[in-house]
C-alpha cells in the first residue's frame, strides 16, 4: 500500500493522498480515530495514479486539491467503466497494463459505490494551505502532476512518487526505463528538510541528517 499522510490540525487534518481504494481509507480513518486526530477536512492528491486516488470516494472533506494537469486526466478516469471485466478487457488489450491492472482488483472487494473522484481546487505552480503546508508542483518522469508537500513546522516533505521512474506500461525498454530521476531527487534533498516521506518507503532522513 502506498503511504497516507496525516497533518493534523484542531481545524481539521489534511490528508495527503486518499488511498488505494475505499478498503485502504477506511484503514486510515481508524487509525486516526484511535490516535484522536480531527477528522479530515481536505484531502491533496502528490499526483493522479489510481494507488494514491482511489481512495477519495471513501473520504467526506470540503475539498479535494490536485494539479490541473491531475484534474484533467482523473476527469477522464472518472468516465471509465471500472469493474474487474472491465480490468481484464484493458489488459487483454494491452498486457503490460496487467502489473498496474492487476493490482487495483486486488484491491478492490467491490465497485458499488465507487468512483474516481478528480480535483475540486486545482493549481498550477504551487499553494499554501491552511497550517502554512505547502503543495507545489514538480513534475518529472513519473507523472506529469506530481506534486509534493511540504510541512514547514515539521521539518518533513512528502515527495509521493516523484522521482520514480514512468509507470510499467510507459517504460522504455532496457535498465534506463527504470531509473529514478536522481536530479530531481538530489534537488529536494538539498532544501534541507529534516525528514523525506516518499510513498511506497518507511520515513528517511538526508544522509547529513
Amino acid at each position: 500500500m502506498p503511504c497516507v499522510a496525516v497533518v493534523a490540525d484542531d481545524a481539521g487534518s489534511t490528508v495527503v493522498d486518499a488511498g488505494q481504494s475505499p478498503a485502504h481509507a477506511h484503514l486510515v480513518q481508524l487509525a486516526m480515530a484511535e490516535a484522536g486526530l480531527p477528522a479530515a477536512c481536505r484531502l491533496v492528491y502528490t499526483h493522479h495514479h489510481w494507488d494514491h486516488t482511489w481512495g477519495a470516494c471513501a473520504w467526506e472533506v470540503e475539498e479535494i486539491v490536485g494539479h490541473e494537469a491531475g484534474a484533467t486526466l482523473l476527469s477522464a478516469e472518472a468516465d471509465r467503466p471500472w469493474s474487474h471485466a472491465y480490468l481484464q478487457q484493458e489488459m487483454a488489450a494491452n498486457p503490460r497494463l496487467g502489473p498496474s491492472f492487476k493490482a487495483r482488483a486486488r484491491s478492490m472487494n467491490g465497485w458499488e459505490d465507487f468512483a474516481v473522484r478528480p480535483p475540486t481546487r486545482t493549481f498550477t505552480d504551487r499553494l499554501v494551505l491552511p497550517g502554512g503546508i505547502e503543495v507545489r508542483h514538480v513534475g518529472g518522469n513519473h507523472a506529469p502532476d506530481s506534486t509534493v508537500v511540504a510541512v514547514p513546522d515539521s521539518g518533513v516533505l512528502l515527495l509521493g512518487d516523484c522521482f520514480y521512474p514512468p509507470p510499467y506500461h510507459l517504460r522504455e525498454p532496457g535498465p534506463a526505463g527504470e531509473e529514478i530521476d536522481l536530479p530531481q531527487l538530489t534537488a529536494l534533498v538539498a532544501e534541507g528538510f529534516d525528514w523525506y516521506v516518499d510513498s511506497h518507503s518507511p520515513p528517511w532522513r538526508p544522509p547529513s541528517s
